[in-house]
């Protein structure tokens, strides 16, 4: 399980500024619960992912630890004059996929990635094979599936509860919203079946022709990064067979 970092966002304009950053519609947060996000660069390609609670004394935000610092620097970069203050809230994840503890919230990318809390306890491992879980339902992870050079539409976000594109403005709108209205995905993620050895970052081909890359392997499923178009007939990594079982269009 990747660790985590709680950052608590403070002061009377951190809901605006969130607002004008992030992929998704931070006023949902009035509503209760967390929201899945995103933080983009101008040309729209991923920077980080998070996830968004309201408290009483702010905004906090869950990010993967490796990812935190140069989010923090991000951020900052954006703050200007803004009444934001950004510092760790010493608050510790806790998630599982029980009964839910008082305070907890579901994870709302899919109701099978269960429950999420922020409690001063040290973070704790209900023993949920989370890698399992996540290629199961096609859910990428910070730094493997998202990394620098994803869209986040090829990533799954829209199915993912991670944007809203009936929200206003945010780093990356345009790009983001062209792709969803005006072009055919041809290129993203998928689960795929594999029969045989390939470990993950194995090239993958089809008929012979680079078709695209494996990432993170549960068994006989993983996650890969495929050109649509070409992932046809006969689909293999290193000396294995892959089989399409999903994409985050279809499932």
């Amino acid at each position: 399980m990747t660790s985590r970092r709680i950052l608590l966002l403070s002061g009377r304009d951190a809901v605006p500024f969130l607002q004008g950053l992030v992929t998704n519609d931070v006023g949902k947060l009035e509503d209760g619960g967390l929201i899945y996000a995103a933080l983009l660069s101008p040309q729209g390609k991923y920077l980080f992912d998070f996830f968004l609670k309201r408290s009483d004394a702010g905004v906090l935000l869950d990010v993967a630890e490796p990812a935190a610092d140069a989010l923090v620097r991000r951020l900052g970069m954006y703050r200007l004059r803004a009444d934001v203050q950004i510092a760790p809230a010493g608050l510790h994840l806790q998630r599982g996929t029980g009964p839910a503890p008082d305070g907890a919230d579901p994870d709302p990318r899919h109701p099978q990635m269960g429950w999420r809390a922020y409690t001063e306890a040290p973070e704790a491992d209900d023993g949920t094979d989370w890698q399992a879980l996540r290629v199961a339902h096609l859910i990428p992870e910070t730094g493997i599936e998202l990394t620098g050079d994803t869209f986040i539409l090829e990533a799954g976000f829209e199915r993912l509860k991670g944007v809203d594109f009936r929200k206003g403005c945010y780093v990356g709108q345009e790009v983001t919203a062209r792709m969803k209205h005006k072009t055919t995905l041809r290129k993203g993620l998928a689960l795929v079946e594999i029969s045989g050895a390939a470990e993950p970052g194995t090239e993958i081909t089809a008929g012979g022709k680079p078709a695209g890359l494996l990432h993170s392997r549960a068994g006989d499923r993983a996650l890969a990064y495929l050109r649509y178009d070409r992932a046809t007939g006969q689909i293999d990594a290193g000396g294995a067979n892959l089989r399409i079982l999903a994409t985050p269009f279809d499932t």
